[in-house]
């Protein structure tokens, strides 16, 4: 499960992470990416936030099962990235209506792509 701290919960955040971020599309999802200028106004102290992720996955994609399936490995995908995120960031993760019938390795390489190309290639697997 990803920590408390990385979840992107609030309908702002997530409408500033796909209006104001960046985009990687891939064949299976979308990653985007907003890259934190200012601090979170609702951490504590001013420091930095850790990078936050949240995911999106439509009735497109399958039924309740397939995309809470879905939804379990691109949480455990994008929680072993979270080292390599910016801290301070924000990222959203729509699966693709492929996205239901792809296997773990699949939705990893599409994910890394896609943060490869929104990070510029640096330090993504």
């Amino acid at each position: 499960m990803l920590p408390t701290e990385n979840r992107l919960r609030r309908r702002q955040d997530f409408a500033t992470a796909v209006r104001r971020g960046r985009r990687a599309g891939r064949p299976l999802l979308v990653v985007h990416l907003r890259d934190s200028e200012i601090t979170d106004p609702h951490a504590t102290g001013g420091s930095v936030p850790p990078a936050r992720a949240g995911f999106v996955v439509s009735k497109a994609v399958g039924g309740a099962v397939e995309r809470n399936r879905v939804k379990r490995r691109l949480r455990h995908l994008v929680r072993e990235r979270l080292s390599e995120l910016p801290a301070g960031s924000l990222v959203v993760v729509r699966a693709l209506p492929g996205a239901g019938a792809a296997d773990h390795a699949s939705l990893a390489r599409d994910l890394d792509a896609a943060l490869r190309r929104l990070l510029g290639g640096r330090g993504v697997r």
